[in-house]
């Protein structure tokens, strides 16, 4: 006798997923570097190698941070060191007018590394700026283009928001961490800083090379410092279970 063809289907479609390990997703809040650059691009061969479905939601390093303390994900994916992704997590949440304490077990698993680089609108003449003078410009100490051999044209940064890791990274390597000018324009994604310094002929600011190669728009690269950073998975405690098997996958050698 033979079995219905919807009993048929059905016990296909189970072996097929148990054959993947289907059955365990793992949710993931965090930057949008790590997003774009390795979580989603190799997402289909974390199934097919662990069985585990990710679901990444990009809200940048700070809020990933927020977000794993508060125990609403069980894994942040991160643009940074961990020390650095722990201030962003400070920073994300002082924003929010919100307290959370960092736990002192955080793991840090390495997944890949990214490069910053400096952009400004594609009308700009300038093509390459030294580290004195891009830390006065994003000071307010240089305020017009021609200061550095450019346009008369007023300098416009921008940044990203609280608890994003580009303008920080910056702040860090290139400014020695002093403060953005007041009236810096603040993008809320990395991916914004591209769309307003494409719109602002005097503009200029730092930006994950994965989304200038995704699509520059009306900006362009410009030679600039080395500005390199780590990419990485931030669990609490050594990573279990499905989180796990992620950080085993995608961990650098």
């Amino acid at each position: 006798m033979k079995a219905p063809a919807f009993v048929l289907l059905s016990l296909m479609i189970a072996s097929l997923a148990g054959g993947a390990g289907a059955g365990e997703v793992l949710e993931i809040s965090g930057g949008t570097t790590p997003q774009k650059d390795v979580l989603e691009p190799r997402a289909a061969d974390i199934l097919k190698a662990t069985g585990v479905e990710i679901k990444v939601n990009g809200v940048g390093t700070g809020n990933g941070m927020v977000a794993l303390v508060d125990g609403k994900v069980s894994v942040a994916a991160v643009g940074d060191t961990l020390a650095d992704s722990i201030e962003a997590g400070k920073k994300a949440a002082k924003a929010a007018s919100k307290d959370i304490k960092i736990p002192d077990n955080l793991v840090f698993t390495q997944i890949g590394t990214d490069e910053l680089v400096v952009i400004v609108h594609k009308s700009n003449g300038v093509t390459a700026l030294t580290k004195a003078q891009l830390k006065d410009m994003a000071t307010g100490k240089i305020t017009n283009w021609k200061e550095v051999g450019g346009a008369d044209l007023p300098v416009k940064v921008v940044v990203t928001k609280a608890g994003m890791i580009p303008s920080l990274v910056f702040q860090k390597t290139i400014m020695d961490g002093a403060e953005y000018v007041k009236g810096a324009l603040e993008a809320q994604s990395p991916r914004e800083v591209i769309t307003w310094v494409s719109r602002t002929p005097g503009g200029f600011g730092p930006a994950a090379d994965v989304h200038v190669k995704a699509g520059a728009g009306d900006s362009k690269t410009i030679g600039a410092p080395a500005m390199s950073r780590p990419l990485g998975l931030v669990t609490i405690g050594a990573p279990t279970g499905a989180a796990k098997k992620l950080a085993d996958y995608l961990k650098v050698k």
